[in-house]
C-alpha cells in the first residue's frame, strides 16, 4: 500500500511538472467594455488563434496561456483585425498589458516582450520613413531613401548581434522593406543568419522559431555559395567545388593536375554502386595513367554509409561528400536533374556532361581527348 502510494504521488508530480506552470497576462483593453480580445500564437509563418476571451464592464480581462512547450512563444492579442500587443512569453510569466484598439500598449512582468516591443516599434518607423520618402518628389528623396536603409539596415546588424540570445532577433532578421525587398537581403547576410542560429541554439535548441531560423540560413548559405562559385566561374571556367574527402581533409576541384577530369555526381544506391565496380573502375584503371581523374560528389545525408560503400569498393579517385545532399547549392550550379550525372573538364574547361550510363560513350570521348 505504501509503494502504491509513492508511485501515485510520484505520477502526479511528473504530470504537474509535464503541464508547467501556468502563462497569465492580465490585460486592459482602453474603453472596450464586453468586447473580444482573440489571442494567437505564432506557428513560425502563420497565426494559430488560441482562444477568445471578452473584456468585463471595465475593459479588463485574464487570459491563462497554456504554452505547448518550455520554449519562449510569440502570443499577440487581436482586436478584431488590428494587432493590439504583441508578447514573448516564457512559461510561468505573468504580465500586465494595457492597449487600445490603435495598437498603443504598454506591458509589464516581461523583459522580452518589452525588447519586442521596441523592435517593432523601431521597425513601423522605418516602414513610415521608407514610405514617406518613396513617395517625396523632393530632389533628395532617393538619397534620404537610402540613407534611411543604410542607417537602420546597420542598427538592425548591431541590435541581432548584440542579443544573439534573445528570440526576439529572430524576427527582426525576417524583417521586409516591402514584398519584394527585404531588410536583410545581401548574399553575405547568411553569415549572420548562421552566427544568430548559432547562438541561440545554445539556449533554445528545440524552439520552432529557431529552427525557422536554421532553415533560412541553410538557404542563405547556399545562395552565397552559388554567388562564389559564380564569381569563381569567371577565373577558372567552371564552378568549383570544395568537400571533404574521407581522410577528412578538404578536395578541392580546382587542385587536380590532370588533362580530363570527369566530375562525378552520384549517391549511394545499389545500382549506382554496382556502376562503379562494373564500368567506372575499368575505365578508370585503362585512363588514369594518361592524365585521366575522376572526381566523385556523393549526395549523401549519411557521411557513414557512403564513406563505408568508398572503402568498401576501394575506390581509386577522388571521393568526397556533400551531406547537403538535395539542398546541396551544386545541384542548381550544374543543374543536376537525376543521379548519376557526370560533366568533363579538359584543360581546366568544361567540355559538356557525359552519359554515365553508357560506359562505350565514355571511353569513346577518352579516347578522343588522351
Amino acid at each position: 500500500m505504501k509503494t502504491a502510494r509513492i508511485l501515485a504521488a510520484a505520477v502526479a508530480a511528473l504530470l504537474l511538472a509535464a503541464c508547467g506552470p501556468k502563462t497569465v497576462i492580465d490585460g486592459t483593453l482602453k474603453d472596450k467594455a464586453d468586447a473580444p480580445v482573440i489571442v494567437k500564437l505564432l506557428d513560425v509563418n502563420r497565426y494559430q488563434v488560441l482562444d477568445t476571451v471578452k473584456t468585463n464592464a471595465s475593459g479588463a480581462f485574464t487570459y491563462k496561456v497554456d504554452l505547448p512547450t518550455a520554449n519562449p512563444e510569440f502570443i499577440y492579442l487581436f482586436y478584431g483585425d488590428r494587432k493590439v500587443a504583441s508578447l514573448l512569453l516564457n512559461q510561468g510569466d505573468r504580465v500586465k498589458v494595457v492597449a487600445d484598439t490603435l495598437g498603443n500598449y504598454s506591458v509589464e512582468g516581461s523583459a522580452e516582450s518589452l525588447l519586442l516591443q521596441e523592435v517593432e516599434n523601431e521597425y513601423a518607423q522605418f516602414l513610415v520613413d521608407m514610405d514617406r520618402f518613396a513617395s517625396s518628389e523632393a530632389p533628395d528623396a532617393n538619397q534620404e531613401l537610402s540613407r534611411r536603409y543604410v542607417d537602420y539596415y546597420r542598427r538592425s546588424t548591431r541590435y541581432v548581434l548584440e542579443h544573439s540570445k534573445s528570440l526576439t532577433a529572430v524576427p527582426v532578421l525576417f524583417q521586409r522593406v516591402n514584398e519584394n525587398l527585404a531588410v536583410f537581403e545581401q548574399p553575405t547576410d547568411g553569415i549572420l543568419f548562421q552566427s544568430v542560429c548559432d547562438s541561440l541554439k545554445t539556449v533554445w535548441p528545440e524552439s520552432r522559431y529557431v529552427k525557422a531560423l536554421e532553415r533560412e540560413a541553410a538557404r542563405r548559405t547556399n545562395v552565397m555559395e552559388i554567388s562564389q562559385a559564380l564569381g569563381r566561374a569567371d577565373e577558372i571556367g567552371f564552378f568549383d567545388i570544395d568537400l571533404p574527402a574521407t581522410d577528412g581533409s578538404q578536395a578541392k576541384l580546382s587542385a587536380l593536375d590532370a588533362k580530363v577530369v570527369m566530375l562525378y555526381f552520384w549517391s549511394t544506391t545499389a545500382e549506382q554502386k554496382m556502376f562503379n565496380m562494373d564500368a567506372l573502375i575499368p575505365i578508370y584503371n585503362e585512363f588514369h595513367g594518361r592524365g585521366f581523374e575522376i572526381y566523385a560528389v556523393a549526395l549523401d545525408a549519411d557521411k557513414t554509409t557512403w564513406a563505408s560503400a568508398v572503402r568498401n569498393q576501394k575506390l581509386p579517385w577522388v571521393n568526397v561528400c556533400d551531406t547537403r545532399s538535395a539542398a546541396s547549392p551544386y545541384i542548381g550550379l550544374y543543374g543536376i536533374a537525376s543521379l548519376p550525372t557526370a560533366y568533363f573538364l579538359v584543360d581546366g574547361e568544361l567540355d559538356g556532361n557525359a552519359n554515365v550510363t553508357d560506359a562505350a560513350s565514355i571511353r569513346t570521348y577518352l579516347r578522343s581527348k588522351l
